[in-house]
């Protein structure tokens, strides 16, 4: 078959035997937590090994129709055979794509957060340049993005916001945004129209599946309320529905005011608070070689994973895999597919 060696299904399928083989136990179910996990690997590799057998026959019509093609002289096969082989390589580009997430989490939803830097108002715009480029790739990559948190600036941007990218496979995606993203441009805020460099963080966690309960001790903690404000400190709000919520151990805050209802907000902040924990234990567990971990560093000068250069060219470049791109107005519209793959590539070994 064209497609199966490169994707091990004989590996696969005998595991997809030994998950079903396991199932069928009748103690299985007696850890239900355990059981959801291998449940959704299961389903994981039965769907690609599906892809793959669907792959194989698309390969084999094509050969098929290339070869009448070639033999029979049949020219008027021509366009539908380019389409055909248009469609075998996207598919198998999206599953070779696939096959580099093999992280626990990489199927989860995911939870991405955008802090402005050094740079002031010009880092505050930046920030929420990003926040705009990240909610239209989730939105054009067929995720539902939703609005968990934002800190408007005073006069542009935001200070930082919270979004939910929901979808599978969002965190195998977003993982490789995680790092300082570096903006060097005009700015138009600046009356002598100077050249600014300005800097923003973007972290991302997997988000917590509903099958794994994170324990929170309510003496842990510590949960205020306010009123939700939008631009210029304008109430979009007028009872006290907005939630902060601080995890005193850790020092961890999350605040949520998307909601008009504080019942609502309060379960948003304690889902993203879970992800925030277990996210920093699975940290704890992986610290040598947690990708995460090596990302905390200051938001300024020398410590960007990619660069975004408006002036005096247009360039947006990955200084982890030297990715480039010169439509910088693409990228900055959601178009971010390549910078991903290059950097999952990479980590897999393949570039």
């Amino acid at each position: 078959m064209p497609c199966a060696g490169i994707f091990d299904v004989e590996d696969k399928q005998a595991r997809i035997v030994e998950l079903e083989r396991m199932g069928a136990e009748p103690d299985f179910w007696n850890d239900p937590a355990r059981a959801q996990v291998l449940m959704r690997e299961r389903t994981s590799l039965a769907e690609t090994v599906d892809l793959i057998a669907s792959m194989d026959a698309e390969s084999s019509e094509v050969l098929e129709m290339l070869e009448l093609v070639e033999m029979e002289g049949e020219q008027e096969l021509l366009p539908e055979l380019n389409s055909q082989i248009t469609t075998v390589e996207e598919r198998l580009d999206k599953a070779e794509f696939a096959r580099m997430m093999t992280g626990d989490q990489d199927r989860n939803s995911a939870i991405l957060q955008v802090n402005a830097g050094a740079g002031g108002v010009e880092s505050c715009d930046w920030a929420g340049m990003l926040l705009r480029m990240y909610s239209r790739w989730g939105e054009a990559s067929g995720f539902k993005v939703s609005m968990v948190d934002v800190i408007e600036a005073d006069e542009a941007g935001i200070k930082s916001a919270t979004i939910g990218i929901a979808g599978p496979w969002a965190y195998g995606y977003l993982k490789a945004e995680n790092g300082v993203h570096r903006l060097v441009r005009i700015s138009p805020f600046d009356a002598a129209h100077r050249r600014h460099t300005s800097f923003s963080s973007v972290f991302v966690v997997p988000e917590v599946d509903d099958t794994i309960k994170i324990e929170i001790a309510d003496s842990d903690l510590r949960i205020d309320t306010f009123r939700a404000s939008g631009a210029g400190g304008q109430h979009v709000n007028r009872t006290d529905s907005a939630v902060r919520m601080t995890h005193l151990p850790t020092g961890i805050v999350v605040s949520c005011q998307a909601e008009r209802s504080q019942h609502k907000n309060r379960e948003k902040a304690m889902k993203v608070m879970a992800a925030r924990l277990a996210d920093l234990e699975r940290r704890k567990r992986e610290e040598e070689r947690s990708e995460v971990e090596a990302n905390k560093m200051g938001i300024d000068f020398g410590s960007q994973i990619r660069s975004y250069v408006l002036a005096p060219y247009r360039m947006v470049k990955d200084h982890r895999t030297n990715h480039e791109v010169g439509n910088a107005d693409a990228v900055l519209d959601g178009d971010l597919d390549g910078f991903i793959k290059a950097w999952l590539l990479a980590r897999a070994g393949g570039a």
